[in-house]
């Protein structure tokens, strides 16, 4: 069914998905503010049960509101609204499938995309990669949008909630939107700090070993408050 013509539902929308859509535009809003991405590039999703609410393609996130609420089932197929879902739908639904993740995050930020193309793993250079599961893979080039780019971004995510997309952006997942976000700026944070380090002429930046990335991942483990 062509989602440019079918039809929204007409009833109410569940209040869990309203409150999910909610924080899901909040969030959507933010990854322009923090310069994550740019105009409409990038994406975020939220799963509820068996359904995923997602932003739909080419729509500046400002526009959005309460009756814009977009919903797939996990093959893709329309369970409410009446916009074509973001043409990255093919990852999201990629990592609710293979994964326990609740929420996804997919953005074009600047430095992380800069470290795609220059290496095959960012390196370990700050402990907050055990957040991630450890160094940062990049995911071979693929069209966006494709199932080749979804099949190359799993690959790089075995024992990781985050990778680089190589000449593209990132993508990350977590328990929750919050963490799937947090988790996001963290990356490019990192991208940040590797490049600015190894900058610097005649300087390699030191890099953590990967015992000490088991114990902060340990400890990351009862960090915060309970």
């Amino acid at each position: 069914m062509n989602w440019r013509h079918r039809i929204a539902l007409r009833r109410p929308a569940p209040s869990a998905w309203r409150d999910a859509w909610r924080e899901l535009i909040d969030r959507a809003r933010r990854t322009v503010t923090d310069g994550l991405v740019v105009g409409t590039s990038g994406n975020l999703s939220v799963r509820v049960g068996d359904t995923v609410l997602v932003t739909p393609s080419g729509v500046p996130y400002d526009l959005l509101g309460p009756a814009d609420l977009l919903a797939v089932d996990l093959t893709g197929r329309p369970r409410a609204g009446s916009l074509a879902p973001t043409s990255e739908l093919p990852m999201h639904l990629a990592i609710y499938r293979a994964t326990d993740a609740t929420a996804v995050v997919h953005t074009h930020a600047v430095h992380a995309t800069a470290v795609s193309t220059l290496v095959d793993e960012l390196p370990p250079i700050h402990y907050m990669t055990a957040a991630l599961g450890g160094p940062v893979r990049v995911a071979p080039y693929a069209t966006y949008g494709s199932e080749d780019l979804a099949a190359h971004m799993l690959t790089a995510l075995q024992d990781r909630t985050g990778c680089l997309l190589r000449n593209h952006g990132t993508i990350v997942y977590g328990r929750s939107l919050r963490e799937a976000y947090d988790n996001s700026a963290q990356l490019e944070w990192m991208c940040r700090l590797w490049l600015t380090a190894a900058a610097i002429p005649g300087h390699t930046p030191t890099l953590l070993p990967p015992e000490e990335l088991t114990r902060v991942a340990g400890k990351l483990r009862t960090y915060g408050q309970h």
